[in-house]
């Protein structure tokens, strides 16, 4: 299957996974709706997909304001038609130890990683069931899994966003046609590490990432176009995708 026509909402869609799934989307015929807080970037990768030939609209969201999503989903609607596939990718990652109470990047992570999920179902969901078609994919993450020393607070919003996926999958794949997959990145370079506020932590695995060698935001693309682009009968529930190297 190709995506000509699909209208793809994707959060977080300025930078990283966001962008490279957009633009392996654009390149499969899907009408890509672009979505971030940053409208100069979002414009930038809407001028690249359309010389490219594909097609996009940008829609500067901020996915812990329902309002905003709201918005985006009206929007693109309006300029597309309603939305076939819904990428919850935005997400934020300031790991720190508890002891050093980062309370308030605990709270963002939980209004952006969790509560901007709830918000962009709230919108998209019933459409779909009216419809009986969709695909919803929700990025998690290794730490959805895997708590690690340092990372409670994103572990939990990760795990929550797994649960998620499970509970929508049981409810709407059987009776509505609308399919959910959980993709688990594992490291993947990105910008999400450039958010960690806690010197100490960050001394403390400075090893662990030297170690490492990242995925690129284009493997992760990848996997979320085989997901959506299986026949309708198929349903790839989960994905976890690690670089070789982690193990």
């Amino acid at each position: 299957m190709n995506l000509s026509g699909k209208v793809a909402i994707i959060t977080g869609a300025s930078s990283g996974i966001g962008e490279a799934t957009a633009k392996k989307l654009a390149a499969d015929g899907a009408k890509v709706v672009l979505a971030a807080r940053r409208a100069a970037r979002l414009n930038d990768l809407k001028q690249e997909i359309e010389k490219a030939g594909g097609s996009a609209l940008v829609v500067e969201t901020d996915v812990t304001k329902s309002k905003d999503v709201k918005q985006l989903v009206q929007r693109a609607k309006e300029a597309f038609g309603p939305c076939n596939i819904l990428i919850n990718n935005a997400g934020i990652m300031p790991l720190s130890y508890m002891k050093n109470v980062h309370v308030d990047e605990w709270l963002k992570m939980v209004d952006v990683n969790v509560n901007g999920v709830l918000h962009c179902l709230a919108e998209t969901l019933p459409d779909m069931v009216e419809r009986k078609s969709g695909h919803i994919i929700n990025i998690s993450s290794v730490a959805g899994r895997e708590v690690m020393m340092g990372s409670a607070v994103y572990s939990a919003t990760k795990f929550a966003v797994r649960a998620l996926s499970d509970g929508l999958r049981q409810e709407l794949a059987p009776k509505h046609n609308i399919r959910v997959t959980c993709i688990e990145p594992g490291a993947v370079a990105t910008e999400l590490t450039e958010t960690i506020t806690d010197d100490e932590l960050m001394e403390d695995i400075k090893g662990f990432f030297e170690n490492l060698e990242f995925l690129n935001s284009e493997d992760i693309a990848n996997a979320i176009h085989y997901a959506i682009t299986q026949p309708d009968s198929v349903h790839i529930n989960e994905l976890q995708i690690r670089p070789t190297s982690q193990g």
